[in-house]
Formats: C-alpha cells, sequence, structure tokens
C-alpha cells in the first residue's frame, strides 16, 4: 500500500513537472519573445521581415521575371532612396548574408520596377505564366503617338503598363519604349471604361499621371533583402530625373492638317536650312549640356515645333530660351569652342541678357535669358544695328513701362520634355499660352515677314499709344 501511493505521489510529480515545463515554454515564446524581440531579432539564424506580404511578392515577381527573361530594374522612389542612403553597403552585400528585410517589407501598397519593352522577348507567355503563380494581372494599353504622323498607322496600340498583385500587395510594371531621341519613354496610365477602378488604390501610383522621358539608365546588379535585382547604376540621377520627366508629344495631326491647307515647302533651299538647323541644334544641346545648362525651344523653333512638328525653313535662326539663373560665365568660350562664335552680346547679366553666336551657311544660333518676376516672366530685346534695347510690354503709363517691367512679357511656364527632329529637348508645358503671347491667337497662320520689334503681341502698346506715337516712346528711351 505503502508502495502504490510512492508511485502514484512519483507520477503526480513528474505530470507537475511536465506540466510546469511546458507553461515555461509557452511563456517564453508568447510574452518573452514578443517583449524582447527586437534584442532576440540579431540572433543568429533569424530571419526578421521576410514573411511579410509586400517581400513575398516582390520575390515571387523576381522569381517569375528571371526565369522569363524579362528585362526589369527596379525605379520605386521610395526604397531607391533608401538604397542610395547605404548604397556602398547595400552593393557589398552578398545573396543570403542579410538577416533582417529593411527595404522591401515597408508595408506599402505598390513596388514598381521597369521593362524596356523593346527586349521583351515573350510578352503573353508571361503573362499567362504570372496569373498560373497567383499574379491578378491588368495590362493597360494606349495607342503609339509615335504613329499618329501615319495615317496608316496611327492607332496602333501598344502596352504602357502593368498592375500585378497578389494578396494585398502590388506590382506596378512600368513599360518603358525607346524613342529615336536616345532615350526612355513611358506613356500615361489611362483606365478605359470596362476597367475595375477598384483593382488598385491608382491615385497612389508614382507613375503613368503623365506621359515621362528619362535618360537611357546604365544598369547594376545588387541584392536587395535577398533579392538579386537592377537598378539604375546613378540612382541619385534618376531620382531627380522623376519630378521633371513630365513628355508632352508633337501634335501630328494638328501638323498634318497645317500642311492640308499651307504646302510644306520642299525646295533644295528648304531642305537645306533644316538640314543645317538641325545639326545647328543639336551641337547648341550638346553644347549646353556639358556645361549642366537647362535650355528650351523658344519664339520661331517653338512655333515649328508646336504647329507643323518641323522646322520653319524660313525662320533664318535657332531660337533657345534659358533662365538667367542658369547662366554661366564661360558659355561664350563653350559655344566659340565648338566652331560657334559670338555674333552679338546685348545687354548684361542683370538685365535684357542676349547672346547670338553664328552658324554656318549664315544661320544664327540666338539665346534669349529669361527673368522671372512676381506674376510673370520676361526677356529683352536689342536692336543689332543700334544697340538699343526695347522693352515694350502691354502697359497703362510711361512710368510703369520704365519702372515695372522690363521685356516681352509671358506668363509664368514651367519645362516639359519632347522630342524634335531625332532629339529630347524641353518645351513649355504651357504651350499654348507661351506661344500666344509671342505670336498672337492667329500663330496658326504662317508670317514670313515678321519684325520682331513690331510683330510680337507682346510688346504691341494694344490701343494705349498709336502707332506714330509707339515710334517717338522708341526714340526717348
Amino acid at each position: 500500500m505503502s508502495r502504490i501511493n510512492k508511485n502514484v505521489i512519483l507520477a503526480l510529480l513528474t505530470l507537475t513537472s511536465s506540466a510546469f515545463l511546458l507553461f515555461q515554454l509557452y511563456y517564453y515564446k508568447h510574452y518573452l519573445s514578443a517583449k524582447n524581440g527586437t534584442g532576440l531579432s540579431k540572433s543568429k539564424g533569424s530571419r526578421i521581415g521576410f514573411d511579410s506580404t509586400q517581400w513575398r511578392a516582390v520575390k515571387k515577381f523576381i522569381v517569375l521575371t528571371s526565369s522569363q527573361n524579362v528585362p526589369v530594374f527596379l525605379i520605386d522612389p521610395l526604397i531607391l532612396e533608401l538604397i542610395n542612403k547605404d548604397f556602398e553597403q547595400v552593393k557589398n552585400t552578398s545573396h543570403g548574408s542579410t538577416s533582417e528585410c529593411k527595404f522591401f517589407c515597408v508595408p506599402r501598397d505598390f513596388t514598381t520596377f521597369a521593362l524596356r519593352y523593346h527586349l521583351w522577348k515573350n510578352e503573353e507567355g508571361w503573362f499567362r505564366i504570372a496569373e498560373n503563380m497567383g499574379f491578378q494581372c491588368l495590362k493597360i494599353e494606349s495607342k503609339d503617338p509615335r504613329l499618329d504622323g501615319i495615317d496608316s498607322l496611327s492607332g496602333t496600340e501598344i502596352p504602357l503598363h502593368y498592375i500585378c498583385r497578389l494578396a494585398n500587395h502590388a506590382i506596378h510594371l512600368v513599360v518603358f519604349h525607346e524613342r529615336s531621341g536616345n532615350y526612355l519613354w513611358h506613356g500615361h496610365l489611362r483606365l478605359k471604361g470596362h476597367m475595375d477602378r477598384k483593382f488598385v488604390p491608382f491615385r497612389k501610383l508614382q507613375f503613368g499621371r503623365y506621359p515621362g522621358a528619362f535618360d537611357r539608365p546604365e544598369l547594376q546588379q545588387i541584392t536587395v533583402d535577398g533579392l538579386e535585382i537592377l537598378i539604375p547604376k546613378d540612382p541619385v540621377h534618376f531620382l531627380e530625373e522623376i519630378p521633371r520627366s513630365r513628355f508632352i508629344e508633337c501634335r501630328y495631326k494638328e501638323a498634318r492638317a497645317f500642311f492640308q491647307q499651307y504646302l510644306d515647302d520642299n525646295t533644295v533651299e528648304a531642305m537645306a536650312f533644316r538640314k543645317n538647323a538641325k545639326e545647328l541644334l543639336q551641337l547648341a544641346a550638346k553644347t549646353l549640356k556639358k556645361l549642366g545648362v537647362q535650355f528650351w525651344l523658344s519664339s520661331g523653333t517653338c512655333l515649328g515645333w508646336y504647329r507643323q512638328c518641323n522646322i520653319i525653313p524660313y525662320s533664318k535662326d535657332v531660337d533657345l530660351g534659358i533662365f538667367i539663373q542658369d547662366y554661366k560665365s564661360d558659355i561664350i568660350s563653350a559655344f566659340q569652342d565648338v566652331g560657334l562664335p559670338l555674333k552679338h552680346k546685348f545687354g548684361k547679366v542683370e538685365d535684357s541678357l542676349e547672346l547670338s553666336f553664328q552658324g554656318k551657311d549664315d544661320i544664327k544660333l540666338d539665346i534669349f535669358f529669361f527673368y522671372e518676376e512676381t506674376d510673370h516672366m520676361w526677356n529683352g530685346g536689342t536692336q543689332a544695328k543700334t544697340g538699343k534695347k526695347f522693352k515694350f510690354p502691354e502697359m497703362e503709363s510711361l512710368f510703369v513701362l520704365f519702372d515695372k517691367y522690363k521685356g516681352y512679357l509671358f506668363p509664368k511656364f514651367t519645362l516639359c520634355w519632347t522630342e524634335f527632329v531625332d532629339m529630347k529637348v524641353h518645351v513649355p508645358c504651357e504651350t499654348t499660352e507661351y506661344i500666344e503671347a509671342n505670336y498672337g491667337k492667329t500663330w496658326k497662320i504662317p508670317v514670313k515677314t515678321w519684325d520682331w520689334k513690331r510683330s510680337p503681341p507682346n510688346v504691341q502698346p494694344n490701343g494705349i499709344w498709336p502707332i506714330s506715337e509707339w515710334d517717338e516712346v522708341i526714340q526717348l528711351y
């Protein structure tokens, strides 16, 4: 009897000890480990954050694109910024050497990649495989704007964006197309009527609100959060391009209509001028790019792009605009070094600066510097023969003329990219207002005789003074 009691007691003690041990293990796992998770996260063998929805979606996408040889690279601004802050360490990270997910595990709706379309060989097959892997994909297409100038091809659609959703995270794949100006272009993300507008929170997308243009980036492969990806070799430059990437097309249909009404000049002289003007523009762009000076098409060159998608053959020169704050003291010597001697220099940096360089075959390069006021921009004008400056805005009194305004008036504008004569160049985004300030509302009608002192509407008195008295104002000044 006493022996049986001892066995029962021993069994009870063993059971109690086991229960206590299980309780300790449970407590440690669910309380202490949660409370002290930060300190335990760096222990050997732990991998923190790699079970997140975002990381799993990105990993699956990388596996998909790698297996199908889809040429994608990361362009997500948030992640590129994080990578850039610790760039050297990220570059030196090898596959599997990281124990904590720092970049692809940040809670967010999207991760953005880019695709160079001309390198993609199996679009339809990739799309099917993506859906078989669990992705729900939306394809956004639109007409190819490069073909708008060709009647037989106008309306041909090309892919512009893919949105591939896995669980509650989506991959935004921006399709980059090669353009003849040696740059990459992506289109506007515009949903068609049948598409589900609740598929993802589209308004949070950082690419696709408008078409964009980028320099073709050189790429490099790095390991980020255990995943091998491609990123721009110079992430800082790419990030700087994003807010300035907005692109507007030449108006090909309107240009066709213009030439139906006004026959194009295809004489030998006109074709020679366009060829020489194009070469002059290319040389000027190359020179200014080396100097790091931003410019845009102005005056007749801008009108030619906007109205007829070409150089106006009777314009006699190439016109560029530069903000005065971008002026550099070595700009004259830089142009002279490439064979463009200075023909005229008018005004000063502080007031009405204008430079004119001599190209071949008597074609000039005119550079107008723009000055910003509170509610407008302006540039000066100077008569070459006399050196007399012209500062004629729309005024109400002679006092205001001399005291407040200082040149051809323009409404404030921002800059967009466009393509012109096989080049990626800037033009004012608010192009119509810019053109009308220079040429009035009748700018669609070609005028071969243009007096820069009288013709522009932004230097005419608009009824304040008769033309006869306007001449007197010039002499007074």
